[in-house]
């Protein structure tokens, strides 16, 4: 078990988390929510995982121009400017269910929170502790997963134990 502090304040940020070995799959579309088009969360409740691949922002060129692939794990093609791109980010960010981590807010004036139903997750931190520091990325559109992303390099994980 694992509680995520902030590495800023030590302020805890979710309760006892039990690991996973992986980050699972992204639900089917037709598991979406019928009102709000959000996917179903991609970690079940009171679990975390590890994101060992290049996550969210920033985006590169992606080497294959003709066939591209996902700009990132769990999700799509994406274009910039009509260059395919790919992610640059952070690697082995802990991706948590988004409701265990109640207190995370968004940042003043929803910065970094673009989307069309809920913020993508594209722009980088998009989640603060509550003494402001920024800590996470939700991403919780209507075409991409639901998961928050704790950054490694601004959260850290206890064993109370």
């Amino acid at each position: 078990m694992t509680v995520f502090l902030c590495a800023k304040c030590g302020g805890s940020l979710t309760p006892d988390l039990t690991p996973l070995p992986a980050v699972p799959s992204v639900p089917d579309d037709e598991e979406r929510d019928k009102e709000s088009r959000r996917a179903p969360a991609t970690l079940p409740q009171g679990h975390y995982a590890i994101e060992t691949e290049p996550w969210g922002a920033p985006y590169v060129p992606h080497p294959d121009q003709e066939d591209g692939g996902p700009a990132q794990p769990r999700g799509f093609r994406r274009s910039d400017e009509g260059v395919l791109v790919i992610s640059a980010g952070p690697r082995d960010d802990i991706v948590i269910h988004p409701d265990d981590a109640p207190d995370i807010q968004p940042l003043p004036d929803w910065e970094n929170s673009s989307g069309c139903c809920g913020p993508s997750g594209d722009s980088g931190l998009n989640r603060a502790c509550p003494c402001g520091a920024p800590v996470a990325t939700l991403a919780a559109d209507c075409w991409g997963p639901y998961e928050l992303h704790l950054d490694a390099k601004r959260v850290y994980g206890y064993d109370p134990s």
